[in-house]
């Protein structure tokens, strides 16, 4: 193999990091033996009320029994999990340990909530310290975590492969993350029958998560533009890279014959089990490469939002599901990045849409393939479709342009006049 070569002053190494991995249809039955492995003996099992309902966190929880292992299981996760429903969590769990390992059953949420319980059991000081800068002290983790096992019941969130925690802080009004690799799951179950229960709204929106977790990755900065790195500043995202391509252009094609069927029919178990698929993949290529302008742009979108109520989605409160709050400035976003790797951008509408049209300007392709899917499984056209108008882009720009963490992975640079010109074609998509 040619070893890849670069200028003293750039960047010559990236990483790559994935959790174990077990995948297909009954392998959340044996997550007990995976936890006797580990030699856990009391373990929090943690999961949302609606998940809940399903009794497969239970079921999950009562299996652990014929291992010797006690398990409790705590419901009271909060779908988009806040600063707030984070702290409850891990003040129950501080009350009612000491945990020898965590399982989480649901959502992206419910993983999330999960990591944060396992960092702030672990290691002293509270959640903001550890959410990242500027927003939070950015602090690292001085203590190992205790294993953590990620039973995805929804497709999408990637967040059993990856080292991010997202949440929103309400009194700022912004969503954020904490990332470190101690975060990164130890071992992700996979089970696509646990998603039979997932509604249609609820698909297309995390199924738009997973498209932009492979594009954002797949188009990103290349690693070997960066500046060259000591070991100790080496982050999980160092972007594009040749292992995460391959990911990211597998799940791409996974998602080209699966996802309409999965919206349509939530009992195509082929469809379902290929988006799952696709979702596992593209985790493991955004958990490295990372993810760029739709991410960062997702954030204030879901962090300020006033009165939309999703489809499928808890009617109880407001709230942009994130797989939504990302797709809407997609089109766009692709738009602006184009020339920054026009090559990649038209190999990615082909593998989304093998005959997707190539008529007229090459940077309208992508977005096209995009735009005709959004219409295809529902989710609105736009972000003045969930409540935001002109007047709204300064304090949206505001908060994107907090997300340096992601920003950084754009493969051009980003100025707040780009973001403003993005989210202000953004307002109406169609």
């Amino acid at each position: 193999m040619t070893p890849i070569t670069a200028p003293a002053s750039r960047e010559s190494v990236f990483t790559y990091g994935a959790p174990q991995l077990k995948f297909g249809a009954g392998a959340a039955d044996e997550v007990g033996y995976d936890l006797s492995q580990t030699g856990a003996r009391r373990v929090l099992v943690l999961t949302d009320p609606g998940v809940a309902a399903t009794g497969s966190p239970q079921r999950v929880a009562d299996q652990m029994a014929q291992f010797g292992i006690e398990a409790h299981v705590f419901d009271g996760v909060h779908v988009e999990p806040t600063d707030e429903s984070l702290a409850a969590a891990v003040e129950h769990a501080r009350a009612n340990g000491p945990w020898d390992a965590f399982v989480a059953v649901g959502g992206g949420s419910t993983i999330d909530t999960a990591k944060a319980v396992d960092l702030l059991t672990t290691n002293p000081g509270e959640l903001m310290d550890y959410v990242n800068a500027p927003v939070g002290g950015g602090r690292a983790p001085v203590n190992p975590l205790k294993p953590l096992i990620a039973v995805p019941t929804t497709t999408g969130t990637g967040s059993e492969s990856t080292t991010i925690c997202v949440l929103d802080v309400l009194s700022l009004k912004v969503k954020t993350g904490i990332s470190h690799p101690r975060l990164r799951p130890t071992l992700a179950v996979i089970d696509p029958s646990l998603t039979h229960t997932q509604p249609a709204g609820v698909t297309a929106s995390s199924g738009m998560d997973i498209l932009c977790h492979a594009l954002e990755s797949y188009t990103a900065r290349p690693y070997d533009t960066f500046d060259r790195k000591r070991p100790e500043q080496r982050v999980p995202y160092c972007g594009a890279n040749p292992i995460a391509d391959m990911w990211s252009e597998k799940a791409m094609s996974l998602l080209a014959t699966s996802f309409r069927r999965a919206v349509r029919d939530g009992d195509d178990d082929a469809a379902r089990a290929d988006m799952a698929m696709a979702a596992t993949f593209a985790g493991l290529g955004f958990g490295n490469a990372g993810v760029h302008v739709p991410h960062a742009n997702a954030y204030p979108i879901a962090g300020r939002v006033r009165d939309f109520h999703p489809e499928d989605y808890p009617a109880d409160e407001p709230m942009v599901p994130h797989g939504m709050s990302v797709a809407l400035t997609a089109p766009e976003a692709f738009r602006f990045t184009f020339d920054a790797a026009p090559e990649r951008h038209l190999r990615a509408a082909e593998l989304l849409d093998p005959r997707a049209d190539r008529d007229g300007e090459p940077a309208e392709v992508l977005p096209r393939v995009l735009l005709a899917l959004m219409r295809d499984i529902g989710i609105p056209g736009g972000i003045g479709a969930v409540g935001y108008g002109e007047d709204d882009v300064p304090d949206l720009v505001e908060g994107t342009m907090k997300q340096q963490r992601l920003l950084a992975t754009c493969p051009k640079p980003v100025t707040e006049d780009d973001v403003a010109g993005i989210f202000r074609r953004s307002v109406s998509l169609w």
